[in-house]
């Protein structure tokens, strides 16, 4: 009994077998994090910018005199949000146009733009969605 004792002590042959299963599972949830994290960003950067440009477009396009309405603010966003460099997927794609309740600035329009995007999901093979990222910022559009 001894001698099989000390041949399965000496054995060696499974090793790396069972310590991959023991820490591969976790190696790969952290990858997945990480993937999930910087398609995040990703989508939160491309938000903010697309959120900046709709401002300049509301900005300039008063400025030289066209009344624009929220709809056709809303309209632009979201065909200027399917392009380059953005790529958004106008289906997760939120966007809201609408006058600020309170107007800060005298002689000026404040608009309010929200815009929220679901992220993709490294898991929505699972049926598990990704979080929804919301991204909101003031325009203030003034008289020509």
């Amino acid at each position: 009994m001894t001698n099989f004792i000390r041949r399965l002590r000496a054995d060696t042959l499974g090793a790396a077998a069972i310590e991959f299963a023991l820490i591969g599972p976790a190696f790969i949830v952290m990858m997945l994090g990480v993937l999930q994290v910087g398609m995040g960003l990703q989508s939160y950067n491309a938000m903010r910018n697309l959120s900046a440009d709709v401002a300049r477009y509301s900005m300039v396009q008063y400025q030289t005199g066209n009344a624009i309405s929220n709809s056709q603010i809303r309209t632009w966003t979201r065909n200027h949000a399917k392009g380059a460099p953005y790529m958004l997927d106008p289906d997760r794609l939120g966007v809201t146009i609408r006058d600020a309740s309170t107007q800060r600035v005298a002689d000026a329009k404040e608009l309010e733009i929200i815009v929220t995007y679901q992220i993709t999901s490294v898991l929505e093979f699972i049926d598990i969605d990704g979080p929804t990222l919301d991204f909101e910022r003031p325009v203030f559009l003034l008289e020509p």
